[in-house]
């Protein structure tokens, strides 16, 4: 286990978890906010994207009350990214996340402030983390007041960054600074 905060856990993801990634994402409730409902994941899909990738992102299962409810990653920003977002020249420790919460039923509970804040903490105290950042789409209100919640700051505009649904959508580089 990665970590516990109460009733919430994080911890590896394993090869038994895929099909919880598969139900999560071929859910257009969630699918909505993650990845795009045009964009339901099979099996297959799943071990292409999260199983035997790219080294240096933590790939974790979330649970509450030791019940499976959803997915969190992270990283170390690479010095593309760094150049993207504009630390090119910032001599901090960066880490990125990425997170949803696969089970409705777990939605609009406080949850999702406290797995972003759980998170925060284990980047800063176990990887030394000076700023973790994020880039959710403008238009995800929810995700974007949890993360402010948690104090995370809007940086900058991204304009275009992310294909969903179809197009290219705006999102907003946000950070938490130590």
């Amino acid at each position: 286990m990665l970590f516990q905060n109460d009733k919430l856990s994080v911890r590896q993801l394993e090869q038994k978890d895929d099909s919880l990634i598969v139900k999560w994402l071929s859910d257009p409730s969630v699918l909505e906010f993650y990845e795009g409902r045009d964009n339901a994941f099979d099996l297959q899909k799943v071990h292409e994207k999260f199983y035997n990738r790219e080294k240096g992102l933590a790939r974790c299962i979330v649970e509450f009350d030791k019940i499976p409810i959803g997915y969190i990653q992270y990283y170390q920003v690479d010095n593309e990214e760094r150049k993207l977002y504009g630390y090119a020249n910032v001599s901090d420790v960066i880490y990125g996340m990425d997170q949803f919460i696969g089970e409705v039923a777990y939605w609009n509970k406080g949850i999702g402030t406290l797995l972003v804040n759980s998170m925060v903490e284990f980047l800063v105290e176990q990887n030394q983390a000076d700023r973790v950042v994020m880039d959710p789409q403008t238009w995800n209100e929810r995700a974007i007041r949890c993360y402010e919640k948690c104090g995370f700051k809007k940086v900058k505009l991204l304009p275009k960054n992310e294909l969903h649904e179809g197009e290219y959508r705006d999102c907003w580089l946000i950070e938490y600074i130590k």
